[in-house]
């Protein structure tokens, strides 16, 4: 390469979007065949024409939508998350221990970077999020692997078993990415108390928060007066408003916490993108009825799929929920070759289980995560139609 690489850098693994759609042009599909993307979960339409509106508005009308801003984010959007977090949890969060971020991979990245160095130890519950494991492979942080229970579910009590005096915290995502399992309230306050105990942090994830099934708050994390010395919540603003290329992601933590994420927030980015923050907030005080009728929409579709699932002859459904199905397939092949098969045969791009398990796991292998929120439908029952003609040798 004629310069020299930081180590963890070249240990960390290829993006797994990024390789999934190079396959788009090594793989020769069927032709005529319309490609059905399960890949990735993000939405593929834009903001409703009230949003985008605004954001015209903005850009065309107000002078500072184009300067540096502060670097935890507009004071308007922070208190406005802080008042309905508050209102919708049953527990008080301020302003001050609201912050603003460049998206939810930002936010996870300038959370970690204030709470663990190399050499460090975080447990991540497997199936992960594969953008979580890269930053701590990159920072040099050792990722505990968790194996959820059925249903997957993780069990505080078998991650109690992990913590060691290298644990810097517990990473829960609720809705999971990739498994859809959403975590019931007394397993997320199971795992506070567990950290609390241990004086390590609990970061809880919700970018899928808007698409939960379950009617009222999904826990009681925010009603414990003392929640901010152990919980550390992340958010996104891009799927609920469709707002993916605006990056805007939240952080709900300690004021003395947010201080150490001012101090990497500043070094990274300055300031959170200025428009895309007037969108949010915008959209927080406008789109309500139109965030609950895309919920409405997405449990439809993942009704689709749990119906559906049952058609196909060897598959096993492990997790289903907000974005995404998890599932064990019939195969005798590794589910790369798996699944680079499947986009051969039937024009389905789908990403392998290996990508959201650590290399020494064999479940990997067998897996597959299916992100079915932007197909309909008809689109789902053809999805199912195309899988059980897929021709492989069994297991």
């Amino acid at each position: 390469m004629g310069f020299t690489l930081n180590p963890a850098m070249a240990a960390t693994f290829t993006p797994p979007v990024m390789e999934a759609r190079r396959w788009l042009t090594e793989v020769a599909m069927p032709p005529g065949l319309p490609l059905i993307n399960v890949s990735q979960a993000a939405p593929v339409e834009p903001p409703p024409m009230g949003l985008r509106q605004a954001i015209a508005d903005a850009a065309l009308g107000d002078d500072a939508a184009h300067l540096y801003g502060p670097v935890l984010g507009l004071p308007e959007l922070r208190a406005e998350i802080a008042a309905q977090w508050s209102a919708g949890y049953g527990g008080t969060v301020g302003p001050a221990q609201v912050a603003i971020t460049q998206g939810c991979n930002q936010a996870f990245c300038a959370v970690m970077a204030t709470l663990a160095g190399a050499g460090d130890e975080v447990i991540v519950p497997t199936p992960w999020y594969f953008n979580h494991k890269m930053w701590l492979d990159m920072q040099g942080v050792v990722t505990v692997p968790l194996a959820c229970a059925q249903g997957m579910v993780p069990d505080a009590g078998a991650a109690a078993a992990l913590i060691t005096d290298r644990t810097r915290a517990i990473v829960l995502v609720s809705p999971n990415n990739p498994s859809g399992a959403e975590y019931p309230a007394a397993t997320l306050s199971a795992f506070r108390d567990l950290a609390r105990a241990h004086g390590i942090a609990l970061i809880v994830d919700e970018t899928y928060r808007d698409f939960d099934s379950r009617s009222g708050r999904p826990h009681d994390l925010f009603t414990d007066p003392d929640w901010a010395d152990t919980l550390i919540q992340l958010y996104s603003f891009s799927k609920a408003y469709r707002l993916t290329g605006h990056r805007v992601g939240s952080v709900v933590a300690s004021v003395a916490r947010l201080a150490e994420v001012e101090k990497f927030l500043d070094t990274v980015a300055i300031c959170p993108g200025q428009l895309g923050q007037i969108a949010a907030l915008w959209g927080m005080r406008n789109l309500g009825d139109w965030v609950a009728a895309e919920r409405l929409e997405i449990l439809d579709r993942r009704a689709a799929m749990v119906s559906g699932f049952p058609a196909l002859s060897g598959w096993r459904l492990l997790g289903c929920g907000a974005y995404f199905a998890y599932a064990e397939h019939p195969f005798a092949a590794d589910s790369p070759q798996v699944a680079r098969e499947i986009l051969r045969q039937q024009a389905i791009l789908m990403l392998p289980g290996t990508m959201f398990m650590p290399a020494n796991d064999p479940a990997g292998a067998r897996q597959m995560r299916i992100a079915f929120a932007n197909i309909d439908r008809s689109g789902i029952e053809t999805l199912f139609k195309r899988l059980s003609a897929v021709d492989l040798p069994r297991r």
